[in-house]
C-alpha cells in the first residue's frame, strides 16, 4: 500500500489519489466506491473540499480483489501478520499506540482500575464496574482446594486450568450468553482466577481491587506495588487477534461457555511463541545475569541462528509502548543490580539488532525487581488478558456465524493411493 505523502492526512488515513494508487483504480472509480457504499470517505479539518480514506477500509477493499482473484493465496497470507479478518470494536493498534474503545491504554494503565477497564471492554462504560463486581470475594469452592492441596507443585497458571473446569461445573449461570450476563460471568473468572493465582490465600468479606490482592499476596508490605500491578494487567488486556484472542473467538463462536472460553484461550497463551514466551526471556535474564556478557550471549545466539527473546515486535516497528510504560515502573520500584542488568540486556540487543523491549521482557524486568514469585510474568499476562477474551467473547456472541475456514489440501491425490 502507498505511504502517506501529505500533512493533510495522519498516518491512519491516505489522499484520494494514494487511496485510488493502492487500489489501481482511477480517481473517478475511487468516487464511485463511496457512493456505493464500497469505501469510506472523511472531511480533512480545513479543507472541506478534500477527502480522506482509512488505510483499513483500502486494505480491506484490496483484500477482496485479491480473494476473487487467488482466493488461497490472499486467505493464507492474511493468517500471518496479514490484512484484518474480524470486525471488532475493542482494540486499536496505530501508530505505535493502543487504544481500548478509543481509549489509550496507556493513559488507562496509569488513571483507570482493572475493574474499570474490564467494564470498558465488556460493556463499553468504565462506570459499570461498580454494577460487574459486587460479589463477595468468597474463597476458593473446597473441591478446587482440595485439588490445590493434592497438588502443590502446580504453578500459578497450572491452578487456573485446573480451576476453570471445576468453577465453570458449579456456576449454573455461565450457560447465560446474553451480553451483561456473560460480563457477569466474567467477573467470577476473573476472581476464581485471581484466587487461584495466589493459591487461595486472596479474598475477604467484600470484593477487593484485582491489583490489591495480588500486592496482598505476593509482596504484603509493599503497597506501592499494586500500582505496578495493575498497570501490568491492563496493558497485557487486550491485544487485538492475538491467538490466544483468536482461539477464544472461535470457541465462542461455537457457544461454549466463557469458562470454555478463557480455559482454550489459556492453553493457546501458554505456548511459547505466545505469552509462554515470557519463560524464554527469564533463560535469557539468567543466562546474562550469570556471565555478565549480555553483548556477548546476544552475538551467540545470533550466530547460532536463534532470536533474542523479548526484543522488537512486528506491530511496534519503534518500540512497544506497554513495554516503555511497565520499563519505567520497574526502574521506580526495583533493585539496582536487577534493572541494570535488564538495561545492559536491551542496550546490547538495540546494538546488535535495533530492536526494543517488548511487553514480555517489561513484564519480566518488573517481576525480578519487584521480587515477585516464580511465574508471576506468565501469571499477570494471563490475568490480564482474561479480560480481552471476554470482551472478544461477548462481541462473537453477538455474530450468529462460526468461525470455520477451510484449509488447502496438499497432500496426495487420492487417485495415487493405488
Amino acid at each position: 500500500m502507498a505511504k502517506i505523502r501529505t500533512e493533510k492526512t495522519t498516518g491512519r488515513y491516505l489522499t484520494a489519489r494514494e487511496a485510488a494508487a493502492a487500489l489501481g483504480v482511477s480517481l473517478s472509480t475511487l468516487y464511485s466506491y463511496v457512493s456505493r457504499g464500497m469505501l469510506r470517505s472523511e472531511p480533512v479539518a480545513g479543507h472541506p473540499r478534500v477527502r480522506r480514506y482509512l488505510q483499513e477500509d483500502v486494505a480491506r477493499l484490496v483484500e477482496r480483489k485479491e480473494l476473487r482473484s487467488d482466493p488461497a493465496k490472499a486467505a493464507a497470507r492474511n493468517l500471518h501478520w496479514g490484512a484484518p479478518v474480524l470486525d471488532s470494536s475493542l482494540t486499536l493498534i496505530d501508530e505505535g499506540r493502543i487504544y481500548y474503545r478509543g481509549r489509550d491504554a496507556l493513559e488507562l494503565a496509569e488513571q483507570a482500575s482493572v475493574e474499570e477497564v474490564a467494564a470498558l471492554l465488556w460493556r463499553g462504560d468504565p462506570k459499570e464496574a461498580e454494577l460487574l463486581f459486587t460479589r463477595s470475594s468468597e474463597e476458593l469452592p473446597r473441591e478446587i482446594k482440595d485439588l490445590f492441596k493434592r497438588a502443590p507443585h502446580l504453578g500459578p497458571v497450572e491452578r487456573c486450568q485446573l480451576a476453570l473446569p471445576l468453577g465453570a461445573s458449579l456456576d449454573p449461570g455461565a450457560y447465560d450468553l446474553r451480553p451483561m450476563a456473560v460480563a457477569r460471568t466474567g467477573a467470577r473468572i476473573l476472581s476464581l482466577l485471581v484466587s487461584s493465582v495466589c493459591g487461595g490465600v486472596c479474598g475477604g468479606a467484600a470484593w477487593e481491587p484485582i491489583d490489591v490482592s495480588l500486592q496482598e499476596a505476593w509482596l504484603p508490605r509493599r503497597k506501592k506495588a499494586a500500582r505496578a500491578l495493575r498497570a501490568a494487567l491492563i496493558l497485557c488486556a487486550d491485544h487485538e487477534l492475538n491467538v490466544s484472542t483468536f482461539t477464544a473467538r472461535c470457541i465462542a463462536s461455537a457457544r461454549a461457555t466463557p469458562y470454555e472460553v478463557v480455559a482454550g484461550a489459556l492453553a493457546a497463551l501458554k505456548g511459547r511463541r505466545h505469552g509462554g514466551h515470557t519463560a524464554e526471556v527469564e533463560t535469557l535474564f539468567l543466562e546474562t545475569g550469570r556471565a555478565r556478557r549480555p553483548r556477548e550471549i546476544l552475538a551467540n545466539r545470533l550466530r547460532q541462528g536463534e532470536g533474542l527473546p523479548g526484543f522488537g515486535h512486528p506491530l511496534y516497528p519503534n518500540g512497544d509502548p506497554r513495554a516503555a510504560l511497565l520499563l519505567s515502573f520497574a526502574n521506580t520500584l526495583g533493585r539496582g543490580a536487577v534493572l541494570e542488568s535488564a538495561a545492559s540486556l536491551a542496550e546490547a540487543a538495540r546494538g546488535l539488532t535495533g530492536e526494543r523491549p517488548t511487553l514480555d521482557f517489561a513484564l519480566v524486568t518488573l517481576a525480578h525487581a519487584l521480587g515477585l514469585p516464580s511465574e508471576s510474568p506468565l501469571a499477570l499476562f494471563s490475568l490480564g488478558r482474561a479480560i480481552g477474551w471476554i470482551a472478544h467473547a461477548i462481541e462473537q456472541y453477538a455474530d450468529t456465524r462460526l468461525i470455520r475456514p477451510r484449509a488447502r489440501y496438499i497432500g496426495l491425490a487420492p487417485e495415487n493411493l493405488h
